[in-house]
Parts: structure tokens; C-alpha cells; sequence
């Protein structure tokens, strides 16, 4: 049935969700949304604007408060939000129309993370942000979804610093103080082809690849020893998830391409896993001249971590009271720590009901939400 009309953070979500924001889509109609909804109150906002690679503009928002804050001075807190969201099967008819059943909010976004944004903007609206002793932001990002790019591009040019951020994403509202990296990178083996009754005249990519796979099987065992406890599992993860190659099922390969994920622990080098493949790829020429391999990295986020005793998790974890914890799906945590914030990934909903037809977030999450936001802001900022 229709969200209850009485639910005004519900009705915020509900105007945020019908906006198809899917990341090949232009963002700007929500960020309109929300920069008017901070706006009225009392936000000073700043829209910074880019092209994808599709050439489709996009938005990043930056909202300040009180007024009278200058560009370059400190944050004391940033509440961030990413605006998109991953497409949705067109089966789904209601995933524009926040739909409540049993105490769940459905729609696409609902939980990843349009609840958090509408808990955050209804948290600012509680309070007389002239009256605010230190500056306040509420940060909406685009292209999250996609590689956190939106994020990068304010942390490459420095948009703003901060002392403490709670980067929204839905962690069923457990603070969540470290994170796992990101990475990808895309790797080539080169062969040589021929008549495949005839093995001698080529050289089966497939076969390198296969041994080259093979070793970094064994690199991703080697990494176990290398443990963060807080974590589960507690190391290095290492995936081919995707592989191809050859013409033909009579020519032996010319080429097989294998995508490699890895996600490091914090306190390991984003570059460890590609710096271990690589002496492997050495150890494969050194038997073989003709070896041919080639990665191409396209994604290397680090990892992040903020210290147990931070004022921010001390202080999300007594308003919750819930321990902090760690989580290996990727954030845009590491680029609020480049633009220098304790960073704590928090908000309603959980991961695994992201990302699926019939996501949803708890209703009851939404509400409470609302007042630990608020509570952090009246900590940090009054």
C-alpha cells in the first residue's frame, strides 16, 4: 500500500525515490530536490557540475551551513549521500512508487542510500543552523555506483575539509568504522595462433592464462597470513570473476582476457596484489621468453580505517548502542578521509537488501535514524 502521508521523513523518501536516479542517467533532477530542501533549511549550497564519460551531466552538492562559512574552512561534520542507484528490473513496476508493507519501505534507492539522505535533511531541519557554533555540510554525490566517481572528483580538487563525516550507506544503523579497498584491473595474455591439429606452429593463450591464474590462486592463499581481525574474512580477497579468449574451437588462442578483484585490508597496499601477480608474470617469462601478459589497472581504492577511540565512533556507538564493526563491500569513505575527516560508514537498511528487486528499508530505521543524525549534529556542531 502507499507510504502513510503522516510519515513526513517517509514522504521525503518517497518524493527522493520516484526520481529514477539510476547512474547512466543525469542525476540533476534530484539534486534539485535536495539542494531545495536544504535550502529551506538555511543551507548554503554549491552545485559542482561534470560530464560522464557518456557526456551526460551530472551533479556533485555541497551544502554548508551556517551562510556566513567560508570555502576553505574546516567541516566539523558532513553528512554524505550518494544520489544513484543501480538499475532495476523493468518487471518491478513499483520501484519508482514507495510502496509500505509490514513496517518496509520498497522502492529502488530506498535503502542505497535515499533513506539516509531524507533522515539527514530531516535531521537539519530540527535545528536553527545560524545558531551553529561549528560548520555543518550535507554532501550528495553521483556515480557511486559506479567507481564512487563523484567522490573522487571532490576529493581531487579539495572541495572541502572536514573533521568528521558519516558517509551514509545501509549498515542497519551499526557505525562502521573500517572498510575494505576496491580494486580492479583487467589483464591480457597474448599467444599465438594456429591449426589446433597442429600445436606445435601456435601458443595457447588459454594455457598461459590458465597458469598464470593457477599462481595467483596461490598468491591469494599467501595473503591469508597477512590478517586483520576486525574483518570477516579477516584478509585480502582475490577473484577472477570474469574470463574469455580464442576464435574458434579448431584454432588455438591468440588471446584470453581475465577481469581480477581484489579487495585489500586496511594497513595493505591497494598495489600489494598487483605487485605479487607481477613477480609471478616475471617467474612465467623466466620459463617461457615468450610469455606475453599485460595488466591494465582501472580501479585501486584504497582501503580506510578510523581509530576505535574517535570522538565520532565513541559517540554513534553510545547513541545506538551498538559496537562499531567493519564492512568489505566498498564506500566513499576513503575519499572523505582524503579531504581529511574521521570518516564512519552508518545508516538504515542492510547491504543485502540492497541492490534486488523488492529492496527495502525498515521503517522504523528511517525514524530512528532522523534522531541519531540529529544527535550527532547537536554533539558536533552546537
Amino acid at each position: 500500500m502507499a507510504v502513510n502521508n503522516n510519515s513526513a521523513v517517509a514522504q521525503t523518501l518517497t518524493e527522493l525515490v520516484r526520481i529514477d536516479s539510476v547512474s547512466a542517467r543525469s542525476n540533476v533532477e534530484i539534486v534539485e530536490l535536495i539542494a531545495a530542501r536544504a535550502e529551506s533549511a538555511g543551507l548554503y549550497t554549491r552545485r559542482l557540475p561534470y560530464a560522464d564519460e557518456q557526456g551526460v551531466e551530472k551533479y556533485n552538492l555541497v551544502a554548508v551551513a551556517p551562510r556566513a562559512t567560508r570555502d576553505d574552512e574546516l567541516i566539523e561534520l558532513a553528512l554524505v549521500g550518494h544520489t544513484d542507484t543501480v538499475p532495476f528490473d523493468p518487471t518491478w513496476t513499483e520501484a519508482l512508487t514507495l510502496t509500505e508493507r509490514d513496517g518496509r519501505l520498497y522502492g529502488r534507492g530506498a535503502c542505497d542510500t535515499k533513506a539516509f539522505i531524507a533522515a539527514a535533511l530531516h535531521a537539519l531541519a530540527q535545528f536553527d543552523l545560524e545558531q551553529l557554533k561549528r560548520p555543518l555540510a550535507l554532501v550528495c554525490t553521483a556515480d557511486e555506483e559506479i567507481g564512487c566517481l563523484g567522490a573522487k572528483r571532490l576529493a581531487d580538487a579539495r572541495a572541502f575539509k572536514a573533521r568528521y563525516s558519516i558517509v551514509g550507506e545501509p549498515t542497519s544503523l551499526r557505525p562502521v568504522r573500517a572498510g575494505k579497498g576496491y580494486c580492479l584491473a583487467e589483464v591480457t595474455v597474448g599467444g599465438r595462433e594456429g591449426h589446433s591439429a597442429y600445436p606445435a606452429l601456435g601458443a595457447s593463450a588459454i594455457f598461459c592464462a590458465a597458469r598464470l591464474i593457477t599462481r595467483i590462486e596461490a598468491v591469494a592463499e599467501k595473503l591469508k597470513a597477512e590478517q586483520h581481525a576486525a574483518f570477516d574474512p579477516p584478509y585480502t580477497t582475490i577473484n577472477v570473476g570474469l574470463i574469455g579468449g580464442g576464435t574458434a574451437k579448431n584454432i588455438i588462442a591468440g588471446a584470453c582476457r581475465f577481469t581480477l578483484e581484489w579487495r585489500p585490508v586496511p594497513g595493505q597496499a591497494a598495489t600489494r596484489v598487483v605487485d605479487l601477480i607481477k613477480a609471478e608474470v616475471e617467474n612465467l617469462r623466466a620459463q617461457d621468453a615468450d610469455f606475453d601478459c599485460r595488466i591494465d589497472i582501472v580501479r585501486l581504492d584504497e582501503a580506510s580505517e578510523t581509530d576505535a577511540d574517535s570522538p565520532l565512533v565513541q559517540h554513534l556507538e553510545a547513541a545506538t548502542g551498538q559496537p562499531s564493526g567493519t564492512i568489505a563491500f566498498g564506500t566513499e569513505a576513503p575519499q572523505l578521509t582524503e579531504l581529511g575527516a574521521q570518516a564512519v560508514v552508518f545508516g538504515p537498511g542492510h547491504i543485502t537488501d540492497a541492490h534486488r528487486t523488492g529492496e527495502f528499508v525498515p521503517g522504523a530505521e528511517l525514524n530512528a535514524c532522523v534522531e541519531i543524525l540529529a544527535g550527532a549534529i547537536k554533539y558536533f556542531c552546537y
